[in-house]
């Protein structure tokens, strides 16, 4: 250690030697001074006091920086416990030089890899919810600035109003309800909610439940069954309808089997020719209200006004999109078997009535005819009043016979 150290020192006094050299003109020879020296050559006196001044701070100053500096107490005794613990091979190897320089290679090159398998999917995820933001779910940008995609509580009582006009928006397969009020509109059967129930009079509560939901068994076997709205029998309706009105079933039994204007199954049931049309989608907008009081037979009647809305696009293959609004209102009642001649658990069809919005006028064939934009319109031409087939606030006009035209699908 102390030959190190008197090593060091003279390095030392051999840079501040070199420092000099160089600072005094390459033409002063300090080993072999002339007596006199010649014109050529500058004395020592012509070397500027400031010059010689600066020289030597300067050599003071690199000759401290550079001198050996006595380690203390503390710096030797962990020195040499350091050097006791590598003896004993009790540090790890390259303890002096940090990890291995192969290892962190490894490390950064596996860290360049993953980023270049990350990269290309996580950047191209980027640009798809620049482009759409809509993609993310909850909307948690705060694009959707529009209240038109929120759902409207439930109907508990007719409208004031219309609803407002939507953007004038095309339909499509992934977009069948785009530029509908419908949009906002319930999915389904979740848009039938039933009131609460309770008792009417003599009728208890839980005749009143079971009233409720047989009338919404009948809605949904009627216009949401996927078979019924193929074209098939609707054996879920008909099912909940009471056999011992036999001039009920009877009718629509004909309807079914033999539609005409006398008896067309459409004005109960939403049926479409599955050689003409296919559904655009599993979603059949609905929205509406259901109220009951004390029936005529002795039981509680259920009042049902309900809209359905139905995207769907030719059978042949083209994907133009259109949509045929039915609204429906009945009248039921689960009679009292007790004082009437009526089937326990059926309901009693009192009376029943609808309004179709696009659908070909004067076609009595059992089927809905929904009318494309891009197509000439088939059946009579329309006689009656244009209507909007979404506006809830105002009861059917039963005396209406007359086919009109809608102000929008």
């Amino acid at each position: 250690m102390v030959v190190l150290a008197f090593t060091e020192f003279l390095c030392g006094l051999s840079h501040s030697q070199d420092l000099l050299v160089k600072t005094l003109p390459s033409r002063l020879d300090l080993g072999f001074v002339s007596e006199k020296p010649s014109d050529d050559e500058p004395s020592a006196s012509e070397i500027p006091d400031d010059v010689w001044e600066q020289f030597i701070r300067d050599a003071e100053r690199d000759s401290h920086a550079s001198a050996p500096k006595e380690p203390s107490a503390r710096a030797r005794m962990v020195t040499e416990r350091l050097r006791q613990q590598e003896a004993r091979g009790e540090l790890p190897p390259g303890w002096r030089t940090g990890p291995d320089r192969q290892e962190t290679n490894g490390r950064a090159a596996r860290r360049r890899k993953l980023w270049a398998v990350l990269g290309v999917p996580l950047a191209v995820a980027v640009a798809l919810v620049a482009l759409k933001p809509s993609l993310l779910p909850g909307d948690p940008f705060g694009t959707d600035e529009s209240p038109a995609a929120s759902p409207l509580p439930v109907e508990t009582a007719a409208p004031s109003t219309a609803p407002e006009a939507s953007d004038p928006e095309t339909p499509t397969l992934d977009e069948p309800f785009a530029g509908s009020p419908a949009l906002r509109w319930a999915d389904g059967e979740t848009g039938i909610v039933l009131p609460a129930a309770k008792a009417v009079g003599p009728v208890p509560k839980d005749r009143v439940e079971q009233a409720l939901k047989l009338t919404k068994k009948l809605l949904v076997g009627a216009n949401l069954d996927p078979r019924t709205v193929r074209g098939a029998r609707p054996e879920a309706a008909l099912s909940v309808l009471d056999p011992k009105q036999p001039d009920v079933l009877d009718n629509l039994g004909t309807a079914l089997r033999s539609p005409s204007r006398k008896h067309d199954p459409v004005t109960l049931f939403s049926r479409f020719d599955p050689e003409e049309v296919r559904p655009a989608g599993d979603v059949i907008k609905t929205r509406g209200r259901m109220t009951f009081e004390k029936g005529s037979q002795g039981g509680v009647a259920v009042h049902a006004d309900y809209t359905f809305v139905y995207p769907v696009v030719r059978a042949d293959g083209p994907t133009e999109v259109t949509r045929t609004i039915v609204r429906r209102v009945l009248d039921v009642e689960l009679a009292d078997p007790a004082r009437y001649r009526v089937t326990e658990g059926r309901l009693l069809l009192m009376e029943y009535d609808q309004e179709i919005g696009n659908s070909s006028c004067d076609v009595y064939d059992g089927y809905l005819h929904p009318e494309f934009p891009s197509s000439e319109p088939t059946g009579a031409a329309p006689s009656g009043p244009t209507t909007d087939p979404y506006d809830r606030s105002k009861d059917i006009d039963r005396d209406a016979d007359a086919c009109g035209t809608v102000s929008r699908t």
